[in-house]
């Protein structure tokens, strides 16, 4: 996605919905800030999360005391698994 965005007085900006959702991004969220040049970069700051077994099963726990919604997990589960498939059949683009 490109378009232009507007800082505002106090030096914000507003990040486009879609590109809030597409990244699962949410009030309060990190995010980290490069900058080379004449370009600036933003990504998701890497959480706190961990990966664990328990009872035999993969378990992951984010670190927040608020827990993933079933859609945000239904949502990356598609991803994933869309991901894969393209992967498996050699339509992967890096």
């Amino acid at each position: 996605m490109n378009t232009t965005l507007t800082i505002d007085k106090a030096g914000r900006v507003v990040l486009p919905k879609p590109v809030r959702d597409a990244l699962q991004i949410s009030p309060g969220d990190a995010l980290e800030l490069e900058s080379s040049e004449d370009h600036i970069v933003l990504r998701p700051a890497p959480g706190k999360g961990r990966v664990y077994k328990k009872q035999g099963m993969w378990v992951f726990n984010s670190g927040s005391s608020v827990p993933l919604s079933a859609e945000v997990v239904n949502k990356t589960i598609r991803r994933v698994r869309a991901e894969r498939d393209r992967h498996v059949l050699g339509k992967f683009k890096k």
